[in-house]
């Protein structure tokens, strides 16, 4: 898993849609698609996008492609992020 294709993924409030609505279950594009007023070539994009960051998993079912969440790397990194706000933070001297 790439963390900073992760954090892209992440930056863009659509794709946070469909991975908000994959944590439910599996959705075909078409479902997901439904849901957002964009191109189809837009929303491959944003599956693209996820894919690439290993966010969602893909499978195809005839001309069905179904789209699931890759919760072994969402798990991954909210431990990182969880690491991160669990370390001390630095004492200010007082003036």
């Amino acid at each position: 898993m790439s963390t900073n294709a992760a954090f892209k993924a992440l930056a863009d409030p659509t794709r946070r849609s469909i991975l908000a609505m994959l944590r439910k279950g599996e959705r075909t594009a078409g479902e997901l698609a439904e849901a957002f007023d964009m191109t189809k070539p837009s929303m491959s994009h944003h599956f693209a996008v996820l894919k690439e960051a290993d966010l969602i998993t893909s499978r195809r079912e005839s001309q069905t492609i179904w789209y699931a969440l890759n919760t072994s790397v969402v798990e991954e990194l909210m431990g990182w992020a969880m690491e991160l706000l669990a370390k001390e933070k630095p004492k200010r001297s007082k003036k």
